[in-house]
């Protein structure tokens, strides 16, 4: 069954079609709400509390674009909202601009294998982690950062700058633990 034919059915409220929506995003969703959350458990209250929001919605799904790219914005924005509304994330989510960095051209050309630079992005305070996953991974520009979280652009690119440092000097600090060769060269 296609997207378009998925989505009629789910909207005729038939069980089956949700449960084969469900089954074929979660996996991939839950993926993205375990970038932004730092416990798998978080993960997948996040993932449950957008499915939620995607079943209620699903009638706003125009057909216009790629279903999972849909889900895919409703799990962030999810993800975001988690992140303000958990007290243990709060604090860590105060976006400060009084110590704003320019941010670097600097352009190092390391890399590390994707699971590797995965769990150095989690260990990120949640400020950066969240910053650094809106922008490099889900490609937000910095303004539109800004407004999904009510901070200025310059803070957005800010701690974009200060994620990346950090972790560019954790994966110069790895590279220097490990035998010379032992990680291909490519951009962050």
């Amino acid at each position: 069954m296609d997207d378009h034919q998925l989505v009629a059915e789910c909207l005729k409220h038939r069980p089956a079609a949700q449960r084969m929506l469900y089954d074929r995003f979660a996996g991939p969703m839950l993926g993205v709400c375990y970038r932004y959350t730092k416990s798998m458990g978080d993960a997948e209250d996040v993932l449950q509390e957008g499915f939620v929001k995607v079943y209620r919605y699903l009638s706003q799904y125009k057909g216009s674009g790629e279903l999972g790219a849909w889900i895919r914005r409703i799990m962030v924005t999810t993800a975001l909202n988690y992140l303000k509304k958990h007290v243990r994330y709060q604090s860590e989510l105060a976006f400060e601009s009084d110590h704003l960095h320019p941010v670097s051209t600097d352009d190092p050309q390391v890399s590390l294998q994707a699971k590797e630079l995965a769990e150095l992005i989690r260990q990120l305070p949640v400020g950066y982690q969240t910053i650094f996953n809106l922008h490099a991974v889900e490609g937000y520009t910095h303004v539109e950062i800004g407004q999904m979280l009510g901070i200025h652009e310059g803070t957005s690119r800010s701690q974009y700058a200060r994620a990346r440092a950090l972790l560019i000097t954790w994966i110069e600090k790895k590279m220097l633990d490990h035998k010379p060769g032992s990680y291909a060269r490519s951009g962050i």
